[in-house]
C-alpha cells in the first residue's frame, strides 16, 4: 500500500530538473490518505523533498491513494479531481497551478 506514491516522491528529484521547476520558487506538502505526507520544496535549480511535514508552505494537497495513483497515471485530470472534491488545496491556488510540470511524464 502506498508504493505508488511513495516512489513517485523518492525519485520526483531526479526527475525534476531546472527546465521543469523554472520560475515555480514554492514549497508544497502532499498530504495522501492512509500513506503519508511529503513536502516538496520548488526552486529554479530543481525539487527537494522530505517526508512529513513541519515547515511552512504555500500550499497543501490533500488527497486519497487511490485519486493520487489515477492522476498520475492520467486516468483523472486534476481540474475534475478538484472540482468532484477528490483533491482538497488549502493555500496558494495559483502555486498549485504550476505544479504540472512535475507530474508530466512521470
Amino acid at each position: 500500500m502506498g508504493d505508488v506514491a511513495r516512489k513517485f516522491f523518492e525519485t520526483l528529484p531526479e526527475r525534476a530538473g531546472p527546465e521543469r521547476t523554472a520560475g515555480i520558487n514554492k514549497t508544497y506538502r502532499f498530504e495522501i490518505d492512509g500513506v503519508g505526507s511529503w513536502t516538496v520544496s520548488v526552486t529554479d535549480a530543481g525539487a527537494e523533498v522530505s517526508q512529513g511535514g513541519g515547515e511552512q508552505v504555500d500550499a497543501t494537497i490533500s488527497t486519497s491513494e487511490e485519486t493520487f495513483e489515477k492522476l498520475l497515471n492520467r486516468e483523472q485530470s486534476p481540474t475534475t479531481a478538484f472540482m468532484l472534491g477528490r483533491v482538497k488545496v488549502d493555500g496558494d491556488m495559483g502555486a498549485v497551478m504550476k505544479l504540472q510540470n512535475l507530474f508530466s511524464d512521470r
